[in-house]
């Protein structure tokens, strides 16, 4: 009976399967194939004003504008390698201050004390809201915009690296202590590599943080970049251009979001099997 029992539950383990990215790929391709058509309709039949939802082939129009340099304005590649410059610098800066913070949580009572009240009273803030104290304190040059995406960054990927030190099973610490182990031999071969699958994934979601953030870190007196080149064409109601810009900002967010992936799977390939 035992037997059967076993072989029942793994005939029903191998019939539940968890659906790959490869398997959805067709139905999100027909997915975004649908949407622009239903776009290209309701705009090009009329029923929608241009100034609400502008046609395709104005949004186009625009972007091949920004592109080729043709429009009263700089171009996309000057906006674009502003603000993902902005995003970087601020990114880079979250990584080596908030890893360690993070670690140094998960590992001490001490850090834990010190820097978790800061943390969570300002994480759930939007970034908004401490704006204008950021702009009285460090004026209006290129400090407050990144410090600004800087701040948005640093509370998830602390939070995710205070959470990754648990990670570890007291099983896999006491085995390497009876091999001998030093308490940092430990760290750093037990604890570390348990928790970055925890750190990446916060990196992840830091730096879509980060990017969000950027509309609001551009209008502290910006006159390059997406978020502001969004903004001020939101001014002069150009309902095409803010459109083409969120559609540029939405690509290079995910293609950040690719290149995180990416490092995932070189780092911690053991990540999601069993």
């Amino acid at each position: 009976m035992p037997d059967a029992a076993a072989s029942e539950a793994q005939l029903q383990t191998s019939r539940f399967k968890v659906p790959g990215e490869g398997n959805s790929a067709a139905i999100s391709v027909a997915t975004m194939v649908t949407l622009i058509v239903l776009w290209f309709l309701i705009t090009n039949m009329g029923w929608v004003k241009p100034l609400f939802l502008p046609s395709p082939q104005a949004v186009i129009q625009q972007f091949y504008e920004y592109l080729t340099g043709s429009a009263n304005d700089k171009t996309l590649l000057q906006h674009s390698a502003a603000s993902i410059s902005r995003v970087s610098v601020a990114f880079a800066l979250a990584v080596v201050t908030a890893v360690p913070i993070g670690i140094a949580m998960g590992m001490s009572r001490v850090a834990r004390g010190i820097f978790d009240p800061p943390i969570e009273l300002y994480r759930p803030l939007p970034p908004l809201a401490y704006l204008p104290l950021i702009i009285i304190w460090f004026g209006i040059d290129e400090l407050p915009k990144v410090l600004l995406i800087f701040l948005g960054s640093f509370a998830p990927l602390a939070m995710a690296a205070r959470s990754g030190m648990k990670s570890a099973s007291q099983e896999q610490i006491n085995a390497a202590y009876s091999m001998g182990a030093s308490y940092g031999q430990v760290i750093r071969h037990v604890i570390l590599p348990s928790a970055l699958p925890d750190i990446l994934t916060g990196m992840r979601i830091a730096i879509g943080f980060g990017w969000s953030t950027l509309v609001a870190a551009e209008m502290v007196a910006a006159n390059v970049g997406l978020g502001q080149m969004v903004l001020n064409a939101s001014n002069f109601l150009r309902t095409d251009i803010v459109i083409m810009g969120i559609i540029v900002i939405g690509v290079v967010a995910y293609l950040f979001d690719l290149f995180m992936r990416w490092v995932e799977r070189k780092l911690v390939p053991w990540k999601g099997r069993t």
